[in-house]
C-alpha cells in the first residue's frame, strides 16, 4: 500500500497554507522560500503512461488529488496496475515536483511499485504525455522514510528545476498490516 497509516491513505496532508492559489502556475520560488505544491498549468499536457525499463514498469497514470479529509489520493486498491499523479502539483516536465504514487503490494500480490526500492540513481524514468511527448528523467536518490516522519517539504516543496518524485510503502509490516515507512525516489529531468 502507498503511504498507509491503519487506512489505505497517505498520512501527508496538503493544507490550503501550503498551497498556492489556483491559476498561480509553477514558478520556481527562491531557496529559504519554498512553499508548498503549485497547481498544474492547464496547458500542459497531463501524464498517462508511466515506463521504467530498469524494474519492467509499464504502467497507466491516472489523476489523483486530495481526499475529503486532506489525504492524498492513491490508485483504489483493486487496481494495483495504476499509478496516480498529484494532480494539484506540478505536471511532469514543469518546474516543481511532479508526485507519481503506487502500490507496493496488495493482498493478491505484487503492484505496479513492487520493484521501485531496486532502482538505483542514474536510472531512467519516462513519463508520456496526453499530447504523445514524452519527458525523462534520471534517478538521483532514493529515500525511506518512517511514515510518523514522511519528508512533506522534501516531496512537495517547490523546486527551482522540473523533478520527479515516485512514492510507494516500504520497510516492514507493522500490527495492523501496513508498512510502516515509505520509499521516496528523488528524480531530474533529463535535457531534450
Amino acid at each position: 500500500m502507498v503511504l498507509g497509516s491503519g487506512s489505505d491513505r497517505p498520512p501527508v496532508r496538503i493544507t490550503a497554507s501550503q498551497q498556492l492559489p489556483a491559476g498561480a502556475g509553477a514558478a520556481a520560488t527562491p531557496a529559504g522560500e519554498r512553499t508548498g505544491p503549485t497547481p498544474a498549468d492547464a496547458s500542459v499536457s497531463p501524464p498517462v503512461r508511466l515506463t521504467i525499463p530498469q524494474i519492467g514498469v509499464d504502467a497507466p497514470i491516472q489523476a489523483g488529488g486530495l481526499n475529503p479529509d486532506g489525504t492524498v489520493e492513491v490508485p483504489p486498491m483493486d487496481r494495483p496496475e495504476l499509478v496516480d499523479w498529484y494532480r494539484e502539483g506540478p505536471a511532469p516536465g514543469q518546474v516543481g515536483p511532479a508526485v507519481l504514487l503506487g502500490h507496493l503490494d496488495t493482498h493478491k500480490g505484487p503492484a505496479v511499485f513492487a520493484r521501485l526500492p531496486k532502482l538505483v540513481p542514474g536510472d531512467r524514468i519516462d513519463i508520456h504525455r496526453q499530447d504523445g511527448s514524452t519527458v525523462s528523467y534520471r534517478v538521483r536518490e532514493l529515500g525511506q522514510f518512517a511514515k510518523a516522519e514522511f519528508p512533506t517539504e522534501l516531496v512537495y516543496g517547490n523546486t527551482d528545476t522540473p523533478q520527479l518524485r515516485l512514492i510507494t510503502c516500504g520497510g516492514a509490516l507493522g500490527g495492523n498490516g501496513h508498512y510502516v515507512d515509505n520509499i521516496v525516489v528523488l528524480a531530474d529531468l533529463l535535457p531534450g
